[in-house]
This record gives structure tokens, sequence and C-alpha cells, in this order.
């Protein structure tokens, strides 16, 4: 139960390799991959962890090969985010950087596209943002696939002048 079945070393190296692995094919699968799950990602989700499963532990079914690699995985996250907190070109690196989806009333289909983001999301964040497209100042797709929404300030004021207020 506690004998491993592989040098010790072997597992923190194949958790190291295969978190590496899939960092990359999560970011270049897109923000939105991230940001919010439809079921079908989900679904994607469930079965990659059961495809990388084996991997990890290289056949050890011990429970000292799978603290170990469960230490190694949580080690290697908080290393990353230590990193990613001290270095602004390692966090875009590994987060990405937000993009400019929509400006001016205007929402840049172009974009969408290139980040895979249905135009459906974009009108959920402006009802969320109580933010008419005409009063659009930018819309931001977040690094962590969120859509931000900012609202044209002056708005409401050019409505109070219309009205004479």
């Amino acid at each position: 139960m506690f004998d491993l079945s592989v040098p010790w070393w072997e597992l923190p190296l194949r958790v190291a390799i295969i978190y590496g692995v899939l960092l990359v094919l999560v970011r270049v699968s897109g923000k939105r991959t991230v940001g919010q799950f439809t079921p079908f990602d989900l679904l994607v989700v469930m079965l990659l962890s059961e495809a990388v499963s084996s991997g990890l532990s290289g056949g050890d079914e011990s429970v000292t090969g799978a603290l170990l690699a469960a230490a190694s995985l949580i080690g290697i996250n908080v290393l990353i985010a230590m990193l990613t907190a001290r270095s602004r070109a390692l966090q875009t690196l590994v987060e990405g950087d937000p993009v400019c989806i929509g400006r001016d009333g205007r929402i840049f289909e172009d974009k969408l596209k290139e980040n895979h983001v249905p135009r459906m999301d974009v009108e959920c964040a402006l009802r969320q943002a109580d933010c008419d497209l005409k009063d659009l100042k930018y819309a931001f797709l977040e690094a962590d696939g969120g859509i931000s929404v900012l609202k044209e300030s002056s708005g409401a004021v050019k409505e109070q002048e219309e009205r004479g207020g």
C-alpha cells in the first residue's frame, strides 16, 4: 500500500512534464476555455483528467505515490503563482493579456472569432453591466476568460443635455 513501484523522483518529474504540456494546451485552446465552462468544456476537462492520470502515476498505485503526485501538483502550482506574481513577462506567457473586443459602440467580430467568443457572451456581459451597445466605451476579454464592459461615462450627461437638464 505504501511501497512505491517506481523511483520516487519519477513521480514529480512526470507531474512537471504533464503540468507543463497541459498548461500549453489550455493556453493554446483560448481564454474562453478557462473562463466559463459549457457542458462540453466540462466534459473535456473531465476526460483530460482521466487521460493523463496514468501518466502522472506511471503505474504506481500506492498511497505514497498518490500523495507524492498530489504534493508535486500543488507545489508546481504554488511555484508558478509565485513566479507570475513577480514577473509580468511570465504572467503574460502563462495567463495571457486582455484583448479589446469592442469599443465606442462597436463589437469587433474578428476578435471574437479569433478568441472563440460567441457574440451571445458579449451581449450577456453588456446586459450584466446594464450597458446598451450604443453606450459601450470598451469591452475586454480578460486573461481569465471573463468579459469586462466599460460604459461611456458621458452617456448620461448627453441624455440630460438633450432633455434640457
